[in-house]
């Protein structure tokens, strides 16, 4: 147990917000050895109005595989589960580990337990990052909830996203809808972050996110912003630069930022080099406070 104040960061990558620790050195091994304490401190830490608040908590850890990654990354939802991959965290996960200065400025392998994943800084507050590739694609599913039938494709960018289209995302109630969906049969025993997408334009979708382990609206999802914009595009067969890795498709976050995202589609039709380039900012840096502590641990 800390007996002194554990220090953090918070970044928000295009309105996706996350609590960044360092756990290189092992000093916060005693909250990741204890599943019941580390899931009632991220609870704690994430609760917005009685802690810092975000939508998950990222820590640094050593890479397991030094000769494949630089560093080691464990993501925790806002419930205090844990996940595979979050492609916003990872970018705000990057910027925080090369302004601690735990890797240096350039290309940075992270270790996820979705994989290696490779992220670098961009133009202005940009991040790129780079994940796997879609999975488990399935395509023109009719899903039934309440009475209502949605459109839909499916893949798995890490973790598993539901894309339905609307003609205008504003108008949609993602709390309802995003809930019913997300808890639908089909997906069980895990259940699915939920996308709902608008097409804008050629190129151009704008997408709002109920996302699980939060059990709500983020402002922005990577990995739903990913598996939206290369769905939309097979969907609606959008060709050339779009499925070259040249141009990306633009994705209009409920944020108000713009994500890019980046693929390349072979002659065999299989999706490749999935990349991400999401703004991040930072917004504070902190310590912990030993009373706020002692609730939460």
């Amino acid at each position: 147990m800390p007996t002194e104040a554990i220090p953090f960061w918070k970044l928000s990558g295009s309105g996706n917000d996350f609590i960044c620790l360092d756990n290189h050195d092992g000093r916060l091994d005693f909250l990741l050895d204890d599943p019941d304490r580390l899931g009632r401190f991220v609870r704690g830490l994430c609760r917005r109005g009685h802690g810092v608040g975000a939508d998950g908590v990222i820590f640094a850890v050593e890479s397991e595989i030094e000769e494949l990654a630089d560093l080691g990354a464990r993501f925790l939802e806002a419930d205090g589960s844990e996940c595979e991959l979050c492609g916003n965290g990872t970018g705000c996960f990057t910027r925080f580990a090369v302004l601690q200065g735990l890797v240096a400025d350039g290309e940075i392998r992270i270790l996820t337990p979705a994989g290696v994943v490779r992220a670098s800084r961009q133009d202005g507050r940009y991040v790129r990052v780079c994940i796997p590739s879609p999975e488990s694609i399935r395509r023109d599913l009719h899903v039934s909830v309440e009475g209502k039938t949605f459109s839909c494709d499916y893949a798995v960018v890490g973790v598993p996203h539901l894309m339905t289209y609307v003609d205008d995302v504003e108008a949609v109630d993602v709390r309802r809808w995003g809930e019913a969906l997300r808890h639908h049969h089909d997906f069980h025993p895990r259940g699915v972050n939920v996308n709902f997408v608008q097409v804008l334009g050629e190129g151009e979708i704008a997408v709002r996110t109920f996302e699980f382990g939060v059990e709500d609206e983020t402002l922005a999802c990577g990995t739903g912003s990913s598996a939206s914009a290369i769905l939309t595009a097979l969907r609606f067969e959008w060709d050339g630069p779009l499925r070259q890795c040249e141009t990306p498709v633009l994705v209009r976050a409920r944020g108000g930022d713009v994500l890019r995202v980046y693929f390349a589609v072979n002659a065999c039709g299989d999706v490749t080099n999935v990349c991400l380039e999401t703004l991040v900012r930072v917004t504070l840096q902190g310590t912990l406070n030993p009373e706020f502590l002692a609730e939460v641990l």
